[in-house]
């Protein structure tokens, strides 16, 4: 399939004077999951991983990608005449470096600029130039290849009532406003769905696991123009939303529109968040402030009711993760279950929870060797029998009303060896050292991450992610900018200091290649501890209520605060999970809970 859609491809591009063309992953808003419209690189090349670049050139043809889908590209590509460009990998150029070493003069590089981020954009159109190579982004050449290709996701939109917010849509809009005033700016331009969704207070269903609306918005010192499909609005909404001085224009018209800008106008965007034909189509007297996205910050700082409405969610969802855990525990070797299989029994046991409305992410349910494979995801081909005989890892999440989970436990099922509890216990005193900090307000994640990794970094082991991410409200599982790594990533927009009200995941793993993998995840928030002559502190808590594994814990190996640390937060979970539970679990969860 792939080798035909590449030669209509290379027609396309002949016939449009385009020597090399770029195909990202991304949508028009940089989601972080795309809708099956926006599929392009997964339909011209047959690689359906999640991330990936594909370059075609009339001469040869190459697919970027990271070390989690290596070994199912190399697979996929068989045979396509497409080469594998493994991201990272000594010797192996970045897109970036092939395009600039690749092009030259007079010639031209082609991509839909609606889908390609703006800052990169430019970062590669400035040094084509340098060459005097030029960038055409104005057509979509595979939406003439892809003659069946699925229309644009039309689900309704919800509102998203006030008793689960805690702060209407006008309020969220004057704060805006407030930031647009102190900046100069008449015109904020916002395309990212989830700070869409945050400052109107609406949810829909247009991308997979995250609850947005496919839009754009451009917010005025007094009007409100929301561009989108408006047969996704119901009388409801529309009125809903045109009392808070919002008017609707067709989603495409966007681009025409921002092309019409007024000279005197000061545009407000940021441009790591926008794509590129946005930012180009902005005429080039018009003044434009770059700065970072006003929304993020104030949607990463939950308000006290999304706190208390996050509590109940987690609540539910720890009762459907404790449900599942005896089930597999009481079940494994004794009935047949896989990777497959058993993320869709904890879908189902969370299917009960009131107010539920799907997965928050791809589940990964990694069994034995599979759990070293740090974002693995079963496949009908790779889906692993579960035995009681290795670590099963699950790292899964809910999208509730009342706000967003994502949990990772390790469980052991079956004669767990003496290394496994070693490193089992070495995640498990990260988890909880890095909870239970206190600090003073104005650190920064990677002020913490230390003690996350202290336990594994003494015995020279160490793990090749983040600690922690933030998360949304009843939206995006991953949101900036607030996490926890042990050194500064550039292209990672981590470096808000913490706030009360902030959510972030606690996660440290550990990942022996062809064995197993641990990874140990809580949410936790952000609370004010005290205040002082030396100032403001603050102290995290846990959100998430679900036991760890003590069949994998070495209590040996920890210290008499770490076991103290770990059996008040199993005392937690015991009194606020038990009371829902039957009577079968909950004997089972009291021992599960046991003081150690």
């Amino acid at each position: 399939m792939a080798k035909e859609t590449i030669t209509e491809l290379r027609k396309q591009m002949k016939a449009h004077n385009i020597d090399a063309y770029m195909i990202v992953t991304d949508d028009f808003h940089g989601s972080e999951y795309v809708g099956d419209h926006f599929k392009c690189r997964a339909y011209m090349s047959g690689f359906t991983g999640s991330a990936g670049t594909l370059v075609v050139t009339q001469d040869m043809a190459g697919l970027w990608t990271d070390g989690r889908y290596f070994l199912q590209a190399g697979k996929q590509l068989a045979g396509s005449g497409i080469d594998l460009f493994k991201m990272g990998e000594p010797g192996v150029p970045t897109v970036h470096a092939f395009l600039v070493d690749k092009l030259k003069e007079g010639q031209t590089l082609g991509f839909d600029g609606r889908t390609v981020n703006a800052k990169e954009a430019f970062a590669l159109k400035r040094d084509l130039e340098e060459k005097g190579a030029g960038v055409v982004y104005e057509q979509d050449l595979v939406d003439l290849v892809w003659k069946d290709r699925p229309a644009l996701s039309a689900e309704p939109v919800t509102l998203l009532d006030e008793k689960y917010t805690g702060e209407s849509r006008e309020e969220r809009i004057r704060r805006v406003r407030e930031v647009m005033e102190e900046q100069g700016a008449d015109l904020f331009v916002l395309s990212s769905l989830d700070d869409i969704a945050w400052l109107l207070n609406i949810r829909g269903n247009d991308v997979a696991y995250n609850p947005v609306v496919l839009s754009y918005l451009v917010l005025g010192r007094t009007e409100i123009r929301l561009y989108i499909n408006e047969k996704v609005l119901d009388d409801t909404v529309r009125e809903a939303l045109e009392a808070a001085g919002v008017s609707f224009y067709p989603y495409d018209q966007m681009y025409e529109d921002i092309k019409k800008i007024n000279k005197k106008h000061t545009v407000l965007l940021d441009a790591s968040k926008a794509n590129f034909a946005i930012v180009s189509n902005i005429p080039a007297e018009v003044p434009v402030l770059d700065r970072p996205c006003p929304t993020v910050l104030m949607k990463a700082v939950k308000t006290p009711v999304e706190v208390e409405n996050e509590r109940k969610a987690h609540i539910k969802d720890g009762v459907a993760v404790c449900r599942f855990l005896h089930w597999i525990k009481t079940n494994v070797g004794k009935i047949p279950m896989t990777e497959i299989s058993v993320a869709e029994k904890l879908d189902e046991f969370r299917r009960m929870g009131e107010n539920y409305r799907g997965q928050s992410f791809g589940p990964i349910a990694a069994y034995a060797e599979h759990g070293a494979i740090v974002h693995y995801s079963a496949t009908p081909e790779t889906d692993k029998e579960i035995k009681a005989d290795s670590f099963l890892l699950l790292d899964t999440g809910g999208q509730y009303l009342e706000g967003t989970t994502d949990i990772t436990r390790t469980v052991a099922l079956g004669n767990i060896t003496d290394e496994m509890k070693k490193h089992f216990t070495a995640v498990l005193k990260g988890n909880l050292n890095l909870v239970s900090a206190k600090f003073r307000k104005g650190c920064l994640g990677i002020n913490f991450d230390y003690l996350a990794r202290e336990a594994l970094w003494e015995m020279g082991l160490d793990y090749n992610h983040g600690t922690g991410h933030g998360v949304g409200y009843y939206l995006n599982v991953h949101e900036a900018p607030n996490g926890f790594r042990w050194k500064q990533v550039p292209e990672r927009n981590e470096s808000a200091a913490f706030e009360a009200g902030m959510i972030t995941s606690d996660e440290p793993g550990l990942y022996l290649e062809g064995k197993y993998g641990i990874r140990l995840e809580n949410l936790i928030v952000c609370e004010k501890y005290m205040e002082n002559e030396y100032g403001e502190f603050l102290q995290f808590k846990p959100l998430t209520f679900v036991p760890f594994d003590l069949d994998a814990v070495d209590p040996s190996l920890m210290t008499e605060k770490e076991r103290a640390r770990l059996n008040a937060y199993h005392a937690e979970v015991f009194e606020k999970i038990s009371p829902y539970l039957d009577e079968k679990e909950t004997r089972w969860l009291a021992h599960e809970t046991r003081a150690i």
